[in-house]
């Protein structure tokens, strides 16, 4: 097989176009694409000509004679999924959208949020000449969960910011950074100042465990944890006493999997990404030579994707080890519980620092003597209820305890209602049709699907708001602009988060690594005034009239 995809990759698609014969899948408006895991080559088409490693924009695509021995898997991944879904109609199934030409500036879209949603759905937006797109952030720097939430030790996902550098680049496209709408500006003001609003603000908080002790000392939200190595202002100055044997993660989704490999790794690896140097130095003094992840149901129904198993199996210094192994688990066999069964058969390795796959089990309480010192748990057993669901309940009501001074729960993401629109409590997401709450207001990402999805995912959820907007603006349901937005004082352009990144990335040769990350508001916007800002386009105070 000449070339082969090796990790969950951005899944945006650019290689699917790229190749020349058709032979990347699942392609955009193929069943599962947004959906899957990963994209997979196949290999009894792939000509070898190197297309998609040129279009790929986190160096996902490998040929097979540059794999490492952690990534020879992914060969019969790829194989596999032909055998499973040949897909023998080659014909693409994509529709490039039909671009509309608007006049210069006839359409202004607010797009709240700069992560992978708010940048797609620019970009989507953009695609049409004549768009006019702002983009508004809370914090002074883009890229949303690319930078505050990918682990430092997956570096190549991170390059997916290069496609985010080309999308910015384009005209039309601003930023108004470090703003933060319901407090700088309102709901009001950017549907004064623009046709429509688009809501991208991801979903910031975690879900909690519900239990006895959850908020004692030592009991953590992991997405404030990865915040934290990551150096995100909000979470950068916090401090970890990482001075327990074991630290506990209550999930087993990709994030647990995160949290897992960053408390296990060697610091000195970790010197060379752009991890937190705050929680570097934390990490170089760390006691933890254990991480346990708990997951209430079994193997199969474990939440993390088999690339980021793989990656697992392949750490180098570190055991992995599986427990809660339920019987009858081969007659059901997936790739990922056959990978669950080669870690389960392997022989410890004495020394080593050890992550434990434990499923069955479920968290009763937090014990502590004013911080944690212990998880309480209980075993589970599975239980298909009349919906077809797999539920993991209480086995024998028997627990036991595990030490620990660590328990972080990793058990989803949950956004926040957003002022002005509406909110369902339930899936905590804002009510919508195709990504329309009503004309001139609308979402992507998160916030409109829940956390689910890659970063790929994005882009066809934001396909599918863009059109909304567009047929809602040439249907004349938009209202035509008053006046230009009043910018924000302190509010920062393109060329200012520019500047953030040449000095960040400048800082980041001196020492070997890709970044160092500047980690509170007042150095990243000392950082954006180092240099002289040129003129760059506004929001203008008299738009062009519009539809509507």
């Amino acid at each position: 097989m000449p070339y082969v995809v090796t990790r969950s990759c951005c899944a945006d698609a650019s290689c699917v176009l790229a190749c020349p014969v058709n032979c990347i899948h699942p392609a955009p408006g193929e069943p599962g694409f947004g959906s899957a895991e990963m994209l997979y080559v196949d290999p009894r088409t792939c000509v070898d000509c190197g297309a998609c490693t040129t279009a790929c924009p986190v160096d996902a695509l490998k040929p097979h004679t540059a794999l490492t021995d952690g990534e020879l898997p992914f060969l019969e991944l790829n194989a596999a999924y032909y055998r499973e879904n040949p897909h023998a109609d080659r014909t693409p199934m994509y529709v490039v959208p039909r671009q509309r030409n608007l006049s210069d500036g006839e359409l202004s879209v607010a797009v709240i949020g700069a992560g992978p949603a708010g940048l797609f759905a620019a970009d989507e937006l953009l695609r049409h000449p004549g768009v006019r797109v702002t983009v508004y952030d809370r914090l002074p720097t883009p890229y949303g969960l690319v930078r505050a939430g990918v682990a430092p030790d997956h570096q190549d996902t991170k390059q997916v910011t290069e496609l985010f550098r080309a999308m910015e680049s384009q005209p039309g496209f601003s930023y108004r950074l470090g703003v933060e709408i319901g407090t700088d500006l309102t709901h009001a003001d950017l549907l004064r100042a623009h046709h429509a609003v688009i809501y991208a603000v991801g979903a910031a908080t975690d879900r909690r465990l519900g239990i006895e002790g959850e908020d004692l000392p030592g009991s953590v939200s992991a997405t404030d944890f990865v915040a934290w190595y990551n150096g995100h202002p909000d979470r950068a100055h916090d401090d970890y006493a990482l001075d327990c044997a074991r630290a506990v993660v209550i999930g087993n989704g990709n994030v647990a999997l995160d949290v897992a490999r960053i408390l296990t790794a060697d610091p000195e690896a970790l010197a060379r990404t752009d991890i937190s140097d705050r929680a570097l130095a934390r990490l170089r003094t760390s006691k933890v030579r254990e991480v346990v992840l708990l997951g209430r149901r079994g193997p199969a129904q474990a939440a993390f994707t088999v690339p980021e198993l793989l990656a697992l199996g392949a750490l180098e210094d570190v055991d992995v080890s599986v427990e809660g192994w339920p019987d009858g688990l081969a007659s059901d066999a997936t790739e990922k519980t056959r990978l669950l069964a080669d870690l389960a058969a392997r022989a410890p390795v004495a020394g080593r620092r050890r992550i434990v796959l434990r499923f069955l089990a479920s968290p009763v309480r937090l014990i502590g003597d004013g911080r944690v010192r212990a998880l309480e748990i209980t075993g589970t057993e599975l239980r298909t209820d009349d919906y077809g669901t797999v539920r993991a309940v209480p086995a024998t009501g028997d627990t036991h305890t595990l030490e620990t001074g660590l328990v972080l729960r990793s058990v989803g993401y949950r956004a926040r209602p957003v002022p002005g629109l509406p909110f369902d409590e339930a899936d905590a997401t804002v009510p919508h049709e195709a990504g329309r709450v009503e004309p001139g207001v609308y979402v992507a990402g998160w916030i409109k699907r829940g956390p689910t999805g890659f970063i790929g995912t994005n882009k066809t959820c934001a396909h599918e708001t863009v059109q909304s907007l567009l047929d809602d603006f040439v249907a004349g349901r938009l209202t035509r602009p008053l006046s230009g937005v009043t910018v924000a004082a302190g509010a920062l352009d393109l060329h200012a988060w520019r500047a953030i990144d040449h000095v960040e990335r400048t800082a980041g040769e001196a020492t070997g690594r890709p970044r160092v990350k500047l980690t509170d508001t007042d150095s990243l916007r000392h950082a954006a005034a180092q240099r002289a800002a040129p003129t760059i386009p506004t929001t203008p105070t008299a738009p062009a009239a519009g539809k509507g």
